[in-house]
């Protein structure tokens, strides 16, 4: 009986269509996998975003902003059967049993019940924030200009920048246009839970916080560059999908809806520091900020007064 069987060019010829098919099919799966973490993070974000609405609507149309501390409150439930100390461990330092701006999601919980709703599924959180202090970093931000944030907590009344109230009262119905306005966005690096406001005043106890909309701040946030590019001003042409792997940010507006902002347009919808701040010059002019062009995390931002009348809705300027 004669049997037969492939040649050895055979065999190399099928290998070889394989290895072109693998080529072409492995980036269209890379693809579609992120094509489909995004409409999750999309869903997320708008999940977030109505719990904000729904918040507002029970409390007079006022955001959230409040600063305390109490038991069982860890995002973290394995820290939660930690003993409560007001003035101590879970208060101060670690502090997974803070209820503020940096723990935001907390002030959301009884409309969400949820955890993993508060994760961006192409960003990974911080594992020693998480463990350490329960809370979630890396992946959405809460924009602070927007609701206002305390820092009372424990601190002498004569303690600076107690009180940061939003540029627009802290409330709904303050925002010119809902739906574009920006309160929850994915935060193009893996050290942040909170977007911190921009004060003009050098330090008080009440001071106004204003967002910080600035183009050539978040060039090099969303595009390739290193904070060198951000100081000479160069690079920043070309999307960097190491900081922003779904090309663009995911955000929910003040009234509830979410949508992903390609990074170009993101840029396109956010004003120069000529625009806002009414300078040109050096990438500190105007921004005195030290990490302007470094990776922002805590803390306030500073720059001089600026034109919030011009029509930026993302930013709810326009006002």
């Amino acid at each position: 009986m004669n049997r037969k069987a492939f040649t050895l060019i055979e065999l190399l010829v099928v290998i070889a269509i394989i290895a072109i098919l693998a080529a072409i099919l492995f980036p269209v799966f890379a693809q579609a996998k992120v094509a489909a973490k995004k409409s999750v993070s999309i869903s997320n974000a708008k999940q977030i975003g109505l719990a904000m609405v729904m918040y507002a609507t029970d409390y007079d149309d006022l955001y959230p902003r409040n600063d305390d501390c109490q038991p069982g409150t860890a995002l973290n439930k394995a820290l939660n059967s930690n003993p409560f100390n007001p003035t101590g461990a879970g208060c101060t330092f670690p502090f997974y049993y803070r209820l503020n701006h940096f723990a935001w999601q907390k002030w959301i919980m009884p409309y969400i019940k949820n955890v993993p709703i508060f994760e961006h599924p192409l960003r990974d959180k911080d594992a020693a924030q998480w463990t350490t202090h329960g809370q979630i970093v890396g992946g959405f931000v809460l924009n602070s200009a927007v609701t206002g944030s305390l820092d009372t907590y424990l601190r002498a009344p004569t303690f600076l920048r107690q009180f940061r109230n939003s540029w627009v009262g802290g409330t709904v119905t303050r925002i010119p246009d809902p739906a574009q306005a920006i309160i929850i966005m994915e935060f193009p690096t893996a050290n942040a839970s909170v977007l911190p406001g921009g004060t003009v005043d050098p330090g008080e106890v009440s001071e106004i916080v204003y967002p910080p909309a600035i183009r050539e701040f978040w060039r090099y946030k969303l595009m390739k560059g290193t904070v060198a590019d951000c100081i000479a001003g160069t690079s920043g042409g070309e999307v960097d999908n190491a900081k922003v792997p779904g090309g663009g940010i995911t955000t929910s507006a003040t009234d509830g809806s979410a949508r992903f902002i390609p990074a170009g347009r993101f840029l396109a919808q956010t004003p120069t520091k000529l625009e806002y701040l009414g300078v040109t010059g050096s990438h500190t002019a105007g921004w005195t900020f030290q990490n302007d062009c470094a990776i922002i995390s805590t803390g306030n931002l500073g720059f001089v007064q600026p034109n919030t009348t011009i029509n930026y809705p993302m930013w709810a300027l326009g006002q």
